[in-house]
């Protein structure tokens, strides 16, 4: 393939991702990966959006939507990498993710880490013409009606303020209720820290997986009655995520879609824990032998 030059200012008929130069240059970010940089410049370039759409909080701090589905198209990547990307930059303090419950994406407050700057980062033309803070709502809620065309908003298919007006937001409520209290998330993420990016979308898909209207689910390659699935998915418990969290740690082979892969291992899960435990107090036996 051959490529054309560039001639007069044809440069300026692209859109741009803006990254700080700081984040190359300041000794502090030089263990920062170029992946994280890069996923940061993409994050600051959302912000212009949510300005736009008045998505403030009730200390009028500027929030995103951006899920880990969204990293993973934004950078064509696997889910562990997109964790680890947004694990890397809160650990750098540049992003700050707010929990809101299950089934919903978090918040991210993309952090402004030049004091220097931080009187005038808003004042850039993206920010300018969105009529700045003033004039915007602070109740997120309200943003629900700053709807917009789908390639001005960029929004996901999982942003809450659209989703939660569908007919079936009240069914989702409910399971997320259930899931709560039947695989005891709270003690989950305590027992787990480490993994709790993986115990959210777990959560979701299980969510996500029981509420379809679809008749038939695929699982593991085979077409299974939807009703079967969600009454098997519906009696798993804490024990068994530990155990799908143990068997996601300690597989070695790439996955390729890691949704279907917890959707097999969660449907699988009662079984297979117990052939483990079954082979495990075999294995004992033995050796006392």
């Amino acid at each position: 393939m051959t490529l054309d030059y560039f001639y007069g200012q044809a440069g300026e008929l692209f859109s741009f991702y803006r990254i700080p130069k700081a984040l190359f240059q300041e000794p502090r970010f030089q263990s920062l990966s170029t992946d994280a940089k890069t996923l940061y410049g993409i994050l600051l370039d959302r912000m212009s959006l949510s300005v736009k759409n008045g998505w403030l909080d009730e200390q009028n701090r500027v929030f995103i939507i951006f899920s880990i589905e969204d990293v993973k198209r934004a950078l064509c990547c696997a889910d562990n990498k997109a964790t680890k990307l947004l694990r890397e930059l809160e650990k750098f303090g540049l992003i700050e993710r707010k929990r809101r419950g299950l089934g919903k994406p978090s918040l991210v407050y993309v952090k402004n880490f030049s004091a220097e700057s931080s009187k005038s980062i808003f004042q850039n033309r993206d920010f300018h013409d969105s009529g700045g803070f003033k004039n915007a709502s602070q109740d997120p809620s309200k943003s629900r009606c700053n709807k917009t065309k789908e390639n001005d908003t960029e929004m996901s298919e999982t942003d809450p303020f659209y989703s939660e007006e569908s007919d079936g937001m009240s069914k989702r409520t409910q399971l997320e209720e259930y899931f709560s209290q039947s695989l005891e998330v709270d003690l989950l993420l305590r027992l787990c820290p480490d993994d709790e990016d993986t115990i959210y979308q777990i959560v979701d898909l299980l969510v996500d997986t029981c509420a379809t209207n679809r008749k038939t689910l695929r699982i593991a390659g085979d077409d299974k009655p939807a009703e079967v699935v969600r009454s098997r998915l519906k009696k798993l418990n804490a024990d068994h995520i530990r155990f799908v969290l143990k068997c996601l740690a300690e597989n070695s082979s790439p996955i390729r879609n890691m949704k279907q892969y917890l959707l097999a291992s969660l449907y699988n899960a009662p079984t297979t824990m117990q052939l483990s435990y079954q082979n495990q107090t075999n294995h004992d036996l033995a050796n006392r032998r």
